[in-house]
């Protein structure tokens, strides 16, 4: 048995714990998408029998199905575990009532006015409240701003006179998923737990604790919540900082990428960030606006994060004046010209393209009159500003028929020696051709 930070406050709370325990707790995770799904498999790996509830009707039938939709959940696992009964999903929200803990993973995006758009926690909160049973714990991994868990999903969970802490625990716990990432996955990638009461979080610890290796319990969910915000922004800012140097650098005529790899040989008080076209995934581009929203509820201006989300905004704008500069040069204007887009996902390697650059540079140079073309072997099909688009392959024969080459997302697989050879004119903005020296490449 795992050892106890403090004692469980109350009946139920021993209950739940013995049965979480001894693997006899009923499993739910809400929201089956890039975090969800892995958690819920994680926990079946455990030995506990997990429900995933999901809105998407195609996506549960080939979940049922044991299909993976998810990059980093291969079929085969995923399969073995329905299989086996470990797990199943549902369209059926009335199933709740049979849980004994819920893990709440479900998107939280930026409205139109990049304000949280927190309808999604809502939702899923209130069908939470309606099967709501006595001992149940509930737990928010969605990013969110501090206060959520207290000021948002309390008062609803608590409506029917029920006490947090003796009645039901509530907790969150930011997730911190990174797609396609093979070191780290959700097994690995320390938790970090901050529960409503120390019961609340004694109990969230002991699940996560079945079977992630490492847990770290904090003092509120606050706190928690906190976390997750200050680890993007952390990041935002700092990749903030490295856009502004890329631009000051081209108007210099230094090459930022030796600057960087340079500075990073200094063994204390430097960490490297790099530049590129711009932020994507679901959590860096937006992140950093949930707390500034919070910050100015609270009576506090952040310059600092919306100087940075600033700078990192205009990235796509920059490579395409990138694009037209090396146009320019082969006297070849913007409107007519073919241009192909390497890279449609936000990062390397994966299918992901949730708020890529690449989408934004496209869009630009579609408005700009220029056909424009991508490949991506992660992303086959895209339909996008009204075309359905289909990705091309990366031949010689095809090379030579593009005006120019902008590598937006360096996946391993592109032939690269044979886009330098093959391309009229290249814009690197990911250091793709880090060494090599053409006239043909325009870097970041």
């Amino acid at each position: 048995m795992p050892n106890r930070t403090v004692p469980p406050a109350s009946s139920a709370a021993h209950k739940l714990l013995q049965r979480i325990e001894k693997r006899r707790a009923r499993l739910g995770v809400i929201g089956l998408g890039y975090v969800g799904l892995p958690l819920a498999v994680e926990f079946a790996e455990a030995g506990f029998h997990v429900t995933g509830f999901d809105i998407d009707e195609k996506r549960v039938r080939g979940l049922n199905r044991g299909v993976s939709y998810i990059q980093d959940v291969p079929t085969a696992q995923l399969k073995r575990l329905v299989r086996s009964g470990y797990l199943d999903a549902t369209t059926d929200f009335s199933r709740l009532r049979q849980m004994d803990a819920v893990n709440v993973c479900v998107p939280t995006p930026l409205s139109k006015t990049r304000d949280p758009d927190v309808s999604f926690i809502v939702a899923a909160t209130e069908n939470l409240a309606k099967y709501l049973r006595r001992g149940t714990l509930v737990v928010l991994e969605s990013t969110t701003y501090p206060g959520t868990t207290e000021e948002l999903i309390l008062p609803m969970l608590s409506r029917d006179g029920l006490k947090v802490g003796k009645d039901f625990f509530l907790a969150f716990s930011p997730e911190r998923v990174d797609p396609g990432n093979p070191r780290f996955g959700t097994r690995n990638i320390p938790k970090v737990v901050g529960g409503m009461t120390p019961a609340c979080t004694e109990v969230a610890v002991q699940l996560y604790r079945q079977r992630l290796e490492k847990v770290v319990p904090v003092s509120s969910p606050q706190v928690a919540e906190m976390v997750k915000l200050l680890e993007n922004t952390f990041r935002s800012v700092n990749i903030g900082l490295v856009n502004e140097l890329a631009l000051m650098c081209s108007r210099m005529g230094i090459d930022v990428w030796e600057v960087i790899e340079a500075a990073a040989t200094k063994p204390f008080g430097f960490m490297p960030f790099y530049p590129g076209p711009g932020l994507g995934g679901h959590c860096i581009p937006i992140d950093p606006f949930y707390l500034s929203w919070k910050a100015r509820a609270s009576g506090f201006e952040a310059r600092f994060i919306e100087l940075a989300g600033n700078v990192n905004g205009q990235m796509p704008e920059h490579v395409v004046r990138l694009v037209t500069e090396a146009l320019n040069r082969r006297g070849v204007a913007v409107r007519g010209s073919k241009i192909l887009v390497l890279g449609v996902a936000y990062k390397a390697d994966i299918d992901d393209m949730r708020e890529s650059p690449s989408l934004d540079i496209m869009e630009k140079l579609i408005e700009g009159g220029a056909r424009v073309s991508y490949s991506d072997p992660f992303v086959p099909k895209l339909e996008f500003v009204g075309h359905r688009m289909q990705s091309v392959p990366v031949t010689p024969a095809k090379l030579r028929g593009f005006d120019c080459v902008v590598v937006a997302t360096a996946h391993k697989g592109f032939p690269y020696g044979h886009i330098l050879r093959y391309s009229r004119s290249v814009v690197d903005t990911r250091n793709a051709f880090k060494g090599k020296r053409s006239d043909k490449i325009i870097r970041l």
